[in-house]
């Protein structure tokens, strides 16, 4: 293998792959270097599902990022066969009012993006939330908005298809070999592996919870890492269905502590599959080469009896699978898409804090017009870098 590229990505999970692939459609000789083999179960960008959607409550900033790639999501469909998108419908709800979450009001911020850009949706009261779908236990204070074009993204599936077509254009792919730093010298940049040394005009740093390994502490400072729990349970033989032509995806905002969200699934692997669901945690941090993957039985039940019982009919206690997965996050849960602040070689995506996937593949493209044109055709100045150094 050739030691000298045009351009690097470190890191082949969600971000990365999108890089390499877009990098590689555009003729740069790149070299893709991922410590394991990717799609795998150690990072951000496995667990059978992410959701995706138009109206972005975490902000307006992120609209042209999802609506680019679900083009993109399209194109990649074509070129592999492979069904990376699943259109469901998208229910929120929420109890409560005025709630800030991750800086923005979640659920009013949905409304108005959805309003902005002209996003095809409903305004759902308690009463037709329960007439459509009977499997939420509602309390009759939630308002809900639905949003026809969310659904789910598989992400092993499109991590697997943008490296196939990375390839396929002519990328190289170096698996199983950890970078140990990155380093600019004679205006190269160095990636220094556990098995050799590469040099190249511009490296892309998407190594999701391991970034904080490769900058200096001073900028490694803004990056939290957080282990996040997600859950399979199974249904009751009923009328309740669960399957995707029945359920929607569906975050449901229920009380005021940030722990009083959480988000889920349809089944789809079959009726007794399992549902899938999540909430987030901040407050207990890892280390993402010491971050324990067991779900613990205790996990499983305190899950279920505060989030599952009181909220659903049709779930049963028994967890299909529980597995773990790692958030990666700034002070302002926002993106960070931008040059390294000394190095203007070395271009930074990363992290995602928890709500990156479905922006994933116009990213990919944005890193690849950085590298290539110099700038991005969509506006990334709300993801600096210089913002979280300078506040």
């Amino acid at each position: 293998m050739s030691s000298r590229f045009q351009t690097i990505v470190i890191g082949l999970g969600a971000m990365g792959s999108a890089a390499t692939y877009q990098l590689a459609k555009r003729g740069t000789h790149v070299l893709g270097i991922d410590q394991f083999s990717p799609p795998h179960m150690y990072g951000s960008s496995h667990g059978d599902t992410r959701i995706t959607r138009q109206a972005i409550g975490e902000g307006a900033e992120y609209v042209p990022l999802v609506l680019r790639s679900y083009d993109i999501w399209e194109e990649i469909e074509r070129e592999t066969g492979k069904k990376v998108l699943t259109i469901t419908g998208g229910l929120i709800m929420t109890s409560v009012d005025g709630v800030m979450r991750h800086g923005s009001n979640f659920f009013n911020q949905t409304v108005a993006c959805a309003e902005k850009y002209d996003i095809a949706h409903r305004l759902l009261d308690a009463g037709e939330i329960k007439e459509r779908f009977p499997q939420f236990r509602l309390t009759g204070n939630e308002r809900g908005y639905f949003e026809e074009t969310a659904g789910y993204l598989r992400p092993e599936l499109a991590v697997e298809a943008q490296l196939e077509l990375a390839q396929r254009y002519g990328a190289t792919l170096a698996l199983y070999e950890k970078v140990v730093s990155v380093s600019v010298k004679d205006e190269k940049v160095v990636v220094r592996t556990d098995k050799g040394e590469y040099e190249a005009e511009k490296a892309i740093l998407t190594a999701g919870p391991w970034i904080t390994k490769l900058l200096a502490e001073k900028y490694a400072q803004f990056f939290k890492i957080y282990r996040q729990v997600m859950y399979w349970f199974d249904v009751e033989d009923s009328i309740l269905k669960f399957e995707a032509l029945h359920f929607p995806v569906w975050i449901w905002e229920f009380g005021t502590s940030v722990e009083d969200l959480m988000y889920g699934f349809p089944a789809i692997d079959g009726a007794h599959g399992g549902v899938k669901s999540a909430f987030e945690q901040y407050r207990v941090e890892t280390d993402p080469d010491a971050v324990s993957k067991e779900v613990s039985k205790k996990e499983i039940e305190k899950f279920y009896g505060r989030y599952i019982q009181p909220h659903f009919a049709g779930i049963t206690e028994n967890c299909v699978k529980a597995d773990s997965c790692l958030y990666t996050v700034t002070p302002d849960h926002k993106f960070v898409i931008d040059r390294h602040p000394e190095f203007p070689q070395i271009i930074i995506a990363s992290p995602c804090s928890g709500h990156g996937f479905k922006h994933s593949a116009a990213i990919g493209e944005i890193l690849a017009q950085l590298v290539t044109d110099g700038r991005s055709e969509i506006d990334i100045s709300a993801f600096s870098f210089r913002r979280l150094i300078e506040k």
